[in-house]
């Protein structure tokens, strides 16, 4: 599910970047989301072992799959902020 979860954050991201072009960093959000969808996707591949390719449940700390979509979004939006912020501290003194 946090493939799932990963890929639905990044086509969002993308539609807004598209949007609003130009505005509130979203073509890096947008390159994070894709990077790590991209990644998630590679390590199912080189895990799968047979049954489902899609888990809902893990066996790590997080037991959900989606909650660990979660999870995995929080460092990805917070890099994304503090480049926001940079570039907002960054128009305002130039």
């Amino acid at each position: 599910m946090w493939l799932i979860t990963t890929l639905a954050a990044a086509i969002v991201a993308t539609v807004f970047w598209r949007l609003f072009r130009g505005k509130y960093q979203l073509g890096f959000l947008s390159l994070l989301l894709w990077g790590g969808t991209v990644m998630i996707l590679v390590d199912h591949i080189l895990g799968y072992e047979g049954g489902r390719f899609i888990e809902a449940t893990t066996d790590g700390m997080v037991r959900s799959g989606t909650l660990l979509g979660l999870w995995m979004l929080l460092p990805v939006l917070i890099i994304w902020a503090v480049a926001l912020f940079l570039s907002w501290t960054k128009e305002k003194k130039g």
